[in-house]
């Protein structure tokens, strides 16, 4: 029964996390430029298992209780989103997104954690996946097995952030061409662009 509520957990939360998402492209993208990695990946983690945790010890009812904090959350997003989709758009057109593995374009590690931050807590979605949605789905579970459920959950979200994170190396020699990095930083700008529109034209709910 523990094993059975753990899988449960591991694989709900893997369902919702291993998508294409602003977040997971920009743990993509600092994975390939090997920049900073484990500090994504152990924030990225954390996060996600405090808001997992926090969504099975019941605080994802407040969170619905409160829409109009989640509007909040999907202006200041869509606003984050554009802005930085406009950013990898210029490197596209620029070519100046070519960094190879020596350091060359290196930033600094605040910057990267601040973007990492603004990837996971401005992303409304964020909230309602790992809060409500988990959160209602542990409800299931009775007593121990609603933490097993929960534990199960955030293993599912170390082993995603740390296999992408690290796992992007191996794309690294095809990274060493500025034309993959003039394609991979169009795609992240259509793609931005394209969830900004979408937190804008689409009411959460």
């Amino acid at each position: 029964m523990y094993f059975s509520a753990a899988v449960a957990g591991f694989f709900a939360s893997a369902g919702l996390i291993i998508a294409i998402g602003a977040q997971n492209a920009f743990i993509l993208r600092q994975g390939i430029k090997h920049q900073h990695v484990t500090l994504v990946v152990i924030m990225c983690a954390l996060s996600d298992i405090a808001l997992i945790l926090l969504g099975v010890a019941g605080v994802g009812a407040l969170v619905q209780q409160y829409p109009s904090a989640l509007q909040v959350l999907r202006f200041g997003g869509a606003a984050f989103l554009g802005a930085y989709g406009l950013m990898a758009a210029r490197r596209a057109i620029k070519g100046s997104g070519a960094l190879t593995a020596s350091g060359e374009g290196h930033e600094s590690w605040r910057r990267a954690a601040l973007t990492c931050l603004a990837f996971t807590f401005l992303n409304p979605h964020v909230y309602l996946d790992t809060m409500v949605l988990l959160g209602s789905i542990s409800t299931r579970y009775q007593d121990d097995l609603r933490w097993i459920f929960a534990a199960g959950a955030c293993t599912a979200s170390v082993v995603w952030f740390t296999t992408l994170g690290y796992g992007a190396r191996m794309m690294q020699p095809v990274f060493r061409n500025p034309r993959a990095w003039r394609v991979l930083d169009g795609s992240i700008a259509v793609f931005m662009l394209t969830l900004c529109g979408l937190l804008l034209a689409r009411p959460l709910g």
